[in-house]
Order: structure tokens, then sequence, then C-alpha cells
């Protein structure tokens, strides 16, 4: 991301002009490759709404289930806003390889979820608005290997291949709502397809 970050006013407007689409809730997915720059654009994405919640699904899964936190998702979090409640899951340790804390997300106009397969099949009906990093999966990947230094090469290597086989299987991409430049956070406005389509009438900048 660069310095020179877009203004992110319009379209967090546009996202809580939305109708909720979890309960009280207008769950936002922010989707992408691993190192695409998801985090980052969520956490100014947050700020930009007033400091809506962000749960990262990196919290949720695990070494042996990088993809296997869908019922996770669902009984944590999902379930729980559907109903009005606030969600409490847990998290996980990368380093310990362990769930040892939990964090409690209140049900806000607008709650983030960010995370390689936010936006996969079993999510979607959950959200109402799906954002893609445009970011291709090499140019991501060298990204994270330089942000998490050669100690962590092995780790990134089994991690391209999982999500190599997810995004085969499950892709996001075909139904964002909105694309993110990975490199300049820049917003493209055009809806890519259903069944997002029309909801987000923001002015936004174009890639």
């Amino acid at each position: 991301m660069t310095d020179a970050f877009p203004d992110l006013s319009a379209l967090a407007a546009g996202l809580l002009a939305l109708p909720p689409s979890l309960g009280p809730v207008r769950l936002v997915a922010v989707d992408g490759h691993a190192g695409s720059g998801k985090t980052t654009f969520a956490g100014r994405l947050a700020a930009a709404l007033g400091g809506a919640p962000v749960v990262h699904l990196d919290d949720l899964a695990t070494h042996r289930e990088p993809f296997g936190w869908v019922d996770r998702l669902r009984a944590q979090v999902l379930e729980p806003m559907g109903r009005g409640e606030s969600a409490r899951h847990g998290v996980y340790d990368w380093t310990a390889r362990q769930f040892d804390d939990v964090v409690t997300v209140p049900p806000a106009p607008v709650v983030l979820l960010e995370g390689v397969g936010a936006g996969r099949r079993a999510v979607r009906p959950a959200l109402a608005a799906l954002l893609w990093m445009e970011l291709d999966a090499a140019a991501a990947r060298a990204r994270g290997e330089l942000r998490d230094g050669p100690e962590l090469a092995e780790f990134w290597a089994g991690w391209a291949v999982a999500e190599r086989a997810h995004f085969a299987a499950d892709p996001s991409r075909p139904f964002a709502s909105l694309r993110v430049d990975g490199i300049t956070g820049r917003i493209a406005g055009d809806t890519l397809s259903e069944p997002f389509e029309p909801l987000l009438t923001c002015d936004v900048a174009r890639i």
C-alpha cells in the first residue's frame, strides 16, 4: 500500500447504505491472495467506518486446516450475529499451534470479514458485499515472503499449494462487488457480477 492511500469515506458510506445481510449486520468480506494487502485495507476501511469490528480468518484457521474454518465461523460468528448477538470466537496461536484466546465481536452496523476465502461459497449468502484485493498470486506471495522473512519460506510454499487448490475449487473473485488494487488501494467502481449488483453506488476511484 502507498502512503497516498485513497479516501475510503465514500466506500464506507456506500456500505452503510446497504441492507443488513446477517441479522442487523452488514457483513462485508475482504478477500484475496495471501500477501495482497487485505489486513491493511480492512484496517483502513474499518477506521473509515468509525471503528467497525474486523474478524480475521487467520484467527480461525489452523496449520492442519487452513481452509477448514467454515464450521467455526458459522457457529462462533455467523449464527450469533444472525440473532443480533455478539460473536465470541477463538483465536489460533500460530506459534503455539493451539487456540489460546477468545475475541468478542459486537453486531455492529458493518462487520468486516478479512482473510483468504472470506468470499467463499459457504459464506456468500451472509454477505452484504464482497471486496477482492486485486494482486496476482505470485506478486502477493513475493510480498508476503519479503514481509515474513526466510524462516517462513517453507510455510509459504505449503500455503501456496493449499491456496491454489482452494481458489480452483471455490473462487471468490468472480463474485466480487468491487476490486481493490493491492498496490495502490484504489477501488474499481464496476460491479463484476451477481449476486451483489447494483448495491454499491458510491463514487469511488477506478483502477
